[in-house]
């Protein structure tokens, strides 16, 4: 019996193309796998097609989309034995940069078929206000800024523009900014912020860093705590990101922990999509889930 490759496409994953999706399935299968493909029409569904196909045992649950697809995979299969290969076709391909995937076609599927996994640790977040939601996440949370950012993007322009859209309700939320002071409870201490990132990876946005050493097999999170509320020291922050000199700006704190306790009023984005506000508690998934990497 052939082993069983499950690709989960999101058609309208910036890069996404039909052609793209049956070079894949043709080197999977002249690799001896069996493919099945599940396309998704709205929010929801690679989480719903990768949860439900866990009782098909697949040998791999392959994302082909962005960030977003990827996150929602990741949140149908934590806890799982399936690992996870990513097939980069989105705006930005965080994720895959991080790990070294690159977005040529058969370059990316030959690492999936190679099977060779890392245990990754995740984010866990829970909204305080509504402890049924709780979702995790592989890159960052963005809180503030970052969040309220992610918050006014509009699709349909997203769609288009692509990283576009990402500048263009940046400065729109810059222009209207007017954050209040959060709380954050890390190790232990208060600190205070009016927005931070909260990194599981070292990359964000592309090939910038917030969280340099923040790293996917590790147990901890980076936090980023931008300390200064004007629309000023906001462009000096995003000017520090960047120009790769975010380490160097004495208003920032650098922090690094296993949990998180953010107390205030302020949007939260998780790998790229809006979650929703605080209150929130963030913690570490250990080992949560199994990322297909270059060997």
């Amino acid at each position: 019996m052939k082993s069983l490759v499950l690709l989960i496409n999101n058609p309208v994953a910036k890069k996404s193309s039909e052609n793209k999706i049956k070079q894949a399935c043709s080197i999977f299968t002249s690799k001896g796998f069996s493919v099945e493909v599940f396309v998704t029409k709205q929010k929801g569904d690679a989480e719903n097609f990768a949860r439900n196909s866990l009782k098909e045992n697949p040998a791999i649950i392959v994302a082909a989309g962005g960030d977003g697809t990827v996150n929602e995979i990741a949140n149908g299969i934590v806890g799982s034995e399936i690992p996870l290969a990513i097939l980069p076709l989105g705006t930005t391909n965080v994720l895959a940069k991080e790990i070294g995937i690159p977005e040529d076609i058969k370059s990316a599927v030959n690492i999936a078929a190679q099977n060779s996994f890392k245990n990754i640790s995740t984010g866990k977040i829970t909204l305080l206000e509504f402890p049924d939601i709780t979702r995790y996440f592989l890159l960052m949370a963005g809180i503030g800024y970052d969040g309220e950012t992610v918050y006014n993007i509009d699709e349909n322009f997203k769609k288009i523009t692509g990283k576009g859209a990402y500048i263009f309700s940046g400065i729109k939320t810059l222009i209207k900014w007017n954050q209040e002071e959060l709380e954050f409870i890390i190790n232990g201490n208060k600190y205070s912020a009016y927005s931070a990132i909260i990194g599981k990876a070292s990359k964000y946005g592309g090939n910038f860093h917030v969280t340099p050493d923040a790293k996917l097999t590790e147990h901890f999170f980076q936090s980023a705590l931008f300390t200064k509320k004007g629309k000023s020291d906001m462009l000096r922050y995003i000017w520090g990101i960047l120009a790769g000199k975010i380490s160097k700006i004495k208003d920032v704190n650098f922090i690094e922990s296993d949990n998180i306790i953010i107390k205030g009023n302020a949007h939260i984005q998780i790998d790229g999509d809006y979650l929703g506000k605080t209150p929130a508690k963030i913690e570490i998934a250990k080992d949560a889930l199994k990322l297909i990497y270059p060997k």
